[in-house]
This record gives structure tokens, sequence and C-alpha cells, in this order.
């Protein structure tokens, strides 16, 4: 007759024994609750309070027994310093001397028990019993909740970089829609280029002038391809690289061709003015875009009435003077701690005319998954997106609002360099 196999399930772990550590600094006492819990628990024991202490520094302790009246540090003493060490430990405070005084301190101390002398069996057991139940279930739930809130942390990232990976395809897909662009243009002239060639078997001086200009045209739209696609294999190139440097018045241009097709952009009145002169900062191209579309979307999306939205900046030739921001109702700077306060910095800012942030509100704006919006409107990840890219890059940032007259984002980021 055959015999099944038996299914090759996993073990449950071992149940947790629990550790007790006895305190008595006589020897009768002390071997008689080991002889009782030796069984039950993993002993720890001492017999004066400066050994109990150093167990406890070594040791998990979940239950502790004290005795009240001891040479040197007494029970209560004892029991004062382990707080200290093992804020969570349960305490049972045994003595032969009960009084009004002692039971009072054991109670400041939060003991869970106080047993007299001598004690019965059940007593103790039960005591102890109880106190060791309520420690391992206290220790099982705060591990649980360490696991969740590390599953929650760990959902939160990965939410956090799929947002970023799905604005970084519409970033590329629009990188491809700006070289689609001048392709287009030159295949026309090629095109008018290969039918005015083939109906001319001779050409004259004018004909080959029409051929000359369209040739600079496609020249110049092969040119505006090369350089698209330069700069952003730079980007990608760059993107874990702490010396990725970017243009401003280049990237603010490409910014500009995202959001004039940006379906957030509907009615509002959407400018964008460059940087007087040529500059860099210190950050990759992709997420510098990516602050900006982020905040600049945001700002479409504060209100369904239409407004304007601007973007601008300027280049600040001293560092910033920290003093003059002040988080209150209407302002907020983040990412002080990490930034990098050395001239030049480059300034950009998006502004709305919206209807401003409310002052309950603005705490929490930078949280995420916190958002106003409809359920089917927002992540409530781009601003905390924004705050973690520019912490990244070592900038700042800055919020500052005002009821009915509207928001103003402002970015600050170590420059590279000023061109001349």
């Amino acid at each position: 007759m055959s015999v099944l196999p038996e299914s090759a399930e996993t073990p449950p772990p071992p149940k947790r024994r629990g550790t007790l550590l006895i305190v008595d600094d006589e020897e009768g006492p002390r071997m008689s609750l080991k002889l009782i819990f030796k069984d039950n628990y993993d002993l720890l024991m001492a017999d004066d309070g400066a050994k109990a202490i150093e167990l406890a520094a070594a040791n998990d302790i979940d239950v502790a027994i004290l005795d009240i009246r001891m040479a040197g540090m007494s029970g209560i003493e004892v029991l004062e310093r382990l707080r200290f060490v093992r804020p969570n430990l349960e305490a049972i405070m045994i003595t032969a001397f009960e009084t009004t005084d002692t039971m009072r301190q054991a109670l400041r101390l939060r003991a869970c028990d106080y047993i007299n002398k001598p004690f019965d069996l059940a007593t103790i057991r039960n005591a102890v019993g109880q106190a060791m139940q309520r420690r391992v279930l206290e220790s099982e739930i705060h591990n649980s909740a360490e696991k969740v809130h590390e599953l929650l942390s760990e959902l939160q990232n990965q939410k956090v970089e799929e947002q970023i990976a799905q604005t970084r395809g519409d970033i590329y897909a629009s990188i491809i829609h700006d070289i689609n662009g001048p392709l287009s243009v030159s295949f026309g002239f090629v095109q008018l280029l290969n039918k005015k060639l083939s109906k001319n078997l001779k050409l004259e001086l004018e004909d080959l002038e029409f051929i000359k200009e369209r040739l600079s045209s496609v020249e110049r739209q092969m040119s505006n391809c090369i350089e698209i696609q330069r700069r952003y294999l730079g980007f990608l190139r760059r993107q874990n690289n702490d010396s990725a440097t970017t243009g401003v018045n280049h990237l603010l241009h490409d910014l500009e061709q995202l959001v004039r097709v940006h379906p957030s952009l509907q009615e509002n009145e959407f400018r964008l003015v460059p940087l007087t002169g040529e500059v860099s900062v210190k950050v990759n191209g992709t997420d510098l875009i990516q602050i900006l579309l982020n905040l600049t979307v945001n700002a479409f999306q504060c209100t369904a009435t239409p407004h304007r939205v601007e973007i601008g900046g300027e280049v600040l030739g001293v560092p910033l003077d920290l003093t003059q921001f002040k988080d209150g109702a209407h302002d907020r700077l983040l990412n002080v701690e990490s930034m990098e306060n050395t001239a030049p910095l480059v300034k950009l800012w998006v502004r709305d005319t919206g209807p401003g942030i409310p002052a309950e509100v603005l705490p929490k704006i930078f949280d995420p998954y916190f958002t106003t919006k409809g359920p089917r409107q927002g992540t409530g990840l781009g601003l905390n997106i924004v705050q973690r890219l520019v912490k990244a890059a070592n900038g700042a940032l800055h919020v500052h609002t005002v009821a009915g007259e509207g928001t103003t984002f402002t970015v600050y980021l170590p420059g590279a360099k000023l061109a001349k």
C-alpha cells in the first residue's frame, strides 16, 4: 500500500518565549523564582541593581521581577533606571515590607503588579503570565505596525517612481514631436527640390539660387534635430551624475512646446519669459523640465476659472538671505537644510492668478497623495515629486500665496556658469 507524501508546508515560526529578568539580592527567593519559570521563559538573573541594568542594556527584556528592599540600590531605584534602558518592559514588585509610599512610587513608575512576600505559586505565576502576555502582544503589534509602515512607504515610493516615469515618457514623446517638426519641413523641401530637378534638365541661375536657399533651410532644420537629440541624450547620460548641467533658456524653450499642447492649458492664458543671457544650472535637464512642468500643470489646475500662468526667472549674484523667509499663513520654504546657497543662483518661478491656497491647506500641499482635486483629476504626487527633485538638486523651494490674488512657486538652484 502506497503512502501519499505529506504536503511540504513551511512550518510556522516558533512562538516567542519572552524574557524574564529576576532581581533579588537574596539567593533563596531568586532560585525559587528560577525553578518556577525556567521552563516557560528565557531567564536573566541579577543579585543587585547594577547587574540588572547591565543585563537590560544588553538584552531585550519583556518582564522584570524586582525585590523592593535590596542592599545598595532599592527595587524602586532599579526600576527607575530600567525605564531609561527599556521603557516598555512590564515590572512586578515583590516585598515583605509593604508601605503606602513604596506602592505609590511603584505605581508612578508604571509597575503592573505589587506582590507581598511570602507569595504563593498561583499568584506569582498569574502575575507574570498576564504581564508577559501584555508585553508579547504589544511587541507583536509594534512589529506588525512597522511592517505595515514599511509596506506603505514602499508603495508610496513605487507610486512616485511610476509618476516620474510617466511624466518623463510624456517629455520624451514631446522630444520626438519636436524632432518630427523639422524633419517634416526638411522632407517637404527635399520633395520640392526633387520635383524641380526632375522637370529641368538644364538649370538656370534662378534655379540654382532656389535650390541653394532650400538646401540651406534643410541644413538648418537638420541642425535643429541634431541639437534636440544631443541635448536630451546628454540629459539621459547624466541622469545620475552630480556634475550634470543644463542650459536654462534651451530648456525653457522645450518646456514651452510641452505646455502649449498640454490638455491642462485649456482656456488659460500662458506666458513664458526667458532669462536675460544664457545661464546653466547644476541639475539634470529632464528633472528640471519635470519640476517646472509639474508646477505649471498645478497652476493651471488650481481653479476651473480661466486665469493667467507665467514662468520666468533671473540670476542672483549673491547667496539668498534666508532670514527674509518666514513660514506662516502665506509662505513656506522647503529644503533649506540641503540647499547649496552659493552664488550664482538661478531663481525660476511659476506664478498664477488663481484663488490662492488656504492657510490650513498650505502645510499639507507637499505631502504624498494630498490633493484638493476630484478623485480622477490628480494623484496628489505632483508637488511631492517637485520637492524630491529640488532636494536632489541641492536647491530650495519657496511658495507664496495670497487668497484671491494667486500663488507663486519659486525654485532656487545652484548655477553652473554664466555664459558671456
